[in-house]
C-alpha cells in the first residue's frame, strides 16, 4: 500500500528513488492519470540523480503537440518492491503516470488534505 495526500487539488505521493552510487532519495510526485508512462522528472533532477540515459523518444503532450524528450532508467521502491523503470526527463514537476498504476487500485479523497491510496485490487 502507498499513501499520499491531496494538496491544492493535486494527488501527491512520495516515491523513493535509488540513484546509482548514492543514498536513496524521496521525491514528491503528482499523480497524472492523463499520462500513460511511468514517471517524469525535471531534467535538472535527472541530471542530479545521474540516471542512466537510454534513448530519445517522441512524446505527445496533452495539447496534442509533440516533443522529443530523453528517456532514462531509474530504480524506485513501489508497492513494496524495487522496480527498474523508464523515466522521462521533462516538465517542471515529477509526475506518476498510469503505467505505474497497472493492476493496482487508486483511491483519492479530493479535498484539501484528502487521502491518496494505491493498493492491490481486491
Amino acid at each position: 500500500m502507498i499513501n499520499g495526500t491531496v494538496v491544492g487539488l493535486q494527488a501527491r505521493m512520495a516515491i523513493i528513488f535509488y540513484p546509482p552510487d548514492r543514498a536513496e532519495i524521496e521525491i514528491e510526485c503528482v499523480v497524472d492519470t492523463g499520462f500513460e508512462g511511468f514517471l517524469t522528472l525535471p531534467p535538472t533532477v535527472v541530471a542530479k540523480l545521474k540516471l542512466p540515459y537510454i534513448a530519445p523518444i517522441d512524446a505527445n503532450l496533452a495539447d496534442n503537440s509533440r516533443i522529443v524528450t530523453n528517456v532514462h532508467q531509474g530504480t524506485i521502491f513501489w508497492n513494496g518492491v524495487e522496480r527498474v523503470i523508464p523515466i522521462l526527463a521533462m516538465g517542471r514537476r515529477p509526475l506518476i503516470g498510469t503505467a505505474l498504476l497497472v493492476d493496482l487500485h487508486l483511491g483519492i479523497d479530493f479535498c484539501e488534505g484528502g487521502t491518496v491510496l494505491v493498493d492491490d485490487i481486491m
